[in-house]
């Protein structure tokens, strides 16, 4: 990989190497700049660069080709030959990482059980799910978690509405949908009405108190609901190793309570409610409890963290969830920190911006949310239009099969493509394209190489190539860095990105170069073969599925 050339040329540098950088012109493939060695010596950084170039060229190099001194730099130039068939005999091989020993938690997906998933966790999901594979195929043991926001006054209004006007109904579409109808029934016989608010909760504080009746139609209208988010999990491949509750952990931060109350980090105010102190740290003080007694989110944050971290020994835990609770996150690491938990600084909030519409921001109070299952349905419609333009002889399986999965790959890569942190407008027609910068576009280029190399019907054979494709390889060089940066700085959109750029120099040298029935035919299909490697892995890393053909 490219690590290799770069590892050869920091090895020839020695103490040097940590000056290495890549020249922004490209005039060379790594550069060592003189002029930190001129100051500490006082010599001319152009003498020191003819020196250094007559010292390494004496040295044993395989993938580094040329030494060249130029002004104050020692460019390294990769040996192209040797490099390209190294590079793509093991493209093809395949990457294998070792294992870290580490292990880490991904949280992601968080839904109410009193309401259907929707677009903004499809964003959610996709992040959460990329961070995963890409945690794990670096060598982490990764685990993946969901929580089920199902308790709290929200759950109730639900559940108020139904036990009201429900009239015992049982659910006639998704259970989900079902439940999510009464969540908007609720908010709009509510307004202005300020008792129906009250009784909800009231409803709340039964329901903490355990009343039988209140816990029974809670956990009815809870299966209503999970089972339609395992519905839609399925089809859109969000999987999870764990499922966690609030109501599980609620009431279970009573320790961590007294903890602080004792050291003084928390104190109760004159409402009764119990609070974290910490303004004199840069943040908004933070109620922990209600002095009523009924719980948080945070509440449930503090007992079910601790739980996480020590339960299942963890190296690293994330949460994937909204930019909206940035907020949050920082409190609730500052509150463990003050309690002294020093695996505090292993806690990683991975913030998400907003999904918002052409005809604007989604209100689920209001029911104007665009449902997860709508959208996918809608997506999948549009694809199959698109599919059946191009090939009227599919069955109705395989067009299914292909229809469903470029609607997917459409909607995660354009949820994923841009910087997690920042807010997206979704588009349907500009994510479901073949052209441009889309998923689809992505799975129609692992498609056509698939195809060169089906049509050809030779063996790939990994040997010398010429100018053309050596440029592409060198980025295919990268694919290992790029997976790397992605991993860790839990930047899926690196990887995005990079697999649409390779995608764009593929299809334009597909374009304008003969494959089949060249002389060099073998060569060029490994080639080809090292390209549909990374394409795929790539695709599958972030969540979506290549198709063999379009």
């Amino acid at each position: 990989m490219f690590s290799g050339f770069r590892k050869e040329c920091e090895k020839i540098c020695g103490a040097n190497a940590k000056y290495l950088e890549m020249p922004k012109n490209e005039i060379a493939d790594l550069a060592l700049p003189c002029f930190h060695l001129a100051k500490a010596s006082g010599k001319n950084p152009i003498e020191i660069a003819r020196s250094l170039e007559r010292e390494y060229k004496k040295k044993k190099r395989v993938l580094i080709g040329e030494i060249k001194a130029l002004g104050p730099y020692v460019n390294f130039y990769i040996n192209q030959e040797k490099f390209t068939k190294q590079i793509v005999e093991e493209m093809n091989a395949g990457l294998n990482y070792k294992k870290t020993g580490k292990k880490v938690m991904v949280e992601y997906s968080g839904p109410n059980s009193n309401k259907p998933l929707h677009i903004g966790h499809l964003r959610n999901d996709t992040i959460g799910m990329a961070a995963s594979n890409l945690l794990e195929f670096i060598g982490h043991s990764v685990i993946r978690a969901n929580i089920v926001n199902d308790r709290g006054v929200h759950i109730c209004k639900s559940m108020y509405t139904y036990k009201k006007w429900g009239k015992g109904e049982q659910p006639k579409k998704k259970g989900d949908h079902f439940v999510g109808d009464y969540y908007v029934m609720f908010e709009q016989k509510a307004k202005g009405n300020e008792k129906i608010k009250e009784e909800a909760q009231e409803m709340l504080k039964k329901w903490e108190a355990g009343d039988k009746e209140t816990r029974q139609l809670w956990l009815k209208m809870r299966k209503w609901t999970l089972d339609g988010f395992h519905e839609t999990y399925d089809k859109f491949g969000s999987r999870f190793d764990v499922w966690f509750f609030e109501s599980d952990f609620y009431n279970k931060a009573k320790p961590l309570i007294e903890e602080g109350m004792r050291t003084g980090i928390f104190i109760e105010n004159e409402k009764g409610d119990i609070v974290a102190l910490l303004e004199a740290h840069g943040l908004p003080n933070k109620v922990l409890l209600r002095g009523d007694g009924t719980s948080v989110y945070i509440t449930n944050d503090l007992a079910l963290t601790k739980h996480k971290i020590e339960k299942y020994k963890l190296s690293k835990c994330i949460w994937v969830v909204a930019s909206e609770q940035k907020l949050n996150f920082e409190q609730l690491f500052k509150i463990f920190e003050l309690l002294g938990y020093s695996w505090h600084k292993d806690c990683h909030h991975l913030s998400y911006g907003l999904v918002n519409l052409p005809s604007g921001r989604m209100k689920s109070r209001e029911g104007t949310v665009v449902d997860a299952d709508d959208l996918i349905e809608e997506m999948s419609q549009m694809a199959k239009k698109e599919i059946e333009l191009r090939d009227t002889t599919l069955s109705k399986k395989e067009l299914e099969k292909r229809s469903t999965a470029i609607a997917l790959s459409a909607i995660k890569y354009f949820m994923i493509k841009t910087d997690p942190q920042k807010d997206i407008m979704f588009n349907p027609e500009e994510a479901i394209s073949l052209e441009g910068d889309t998923g689809p576009y992505l799975q129609y280029t692992y498609a056509r190489a698939k195809s060169i190399l089906s049509k050809s019907g030779k063996k790939p054979l990994a040997g010398p190539l010429s100018s053309k494709e050596i440029e592409i390889t060198k980025m295919i060089s990268k694919f290992d860095e790029i997976i790397d940066s992605s991993a860790e700085q839990l930047k899926p959109n690196h990887l995005a990105n990079y697999l649409h750029e390779l995608a764009a120099r593929f299809n334009t040298y597909y374009h304008e170069n003969k494959i089949i029935g060249s002389k060099n035919e073998q060569q060029l299909l490994a080639f080809v073969s090292a390209v549909s490697y990374v394409l795929k892995t790539g695709l599958e890393l972030l969540g979506i599925e290549v198709l063999e053909k379009m």
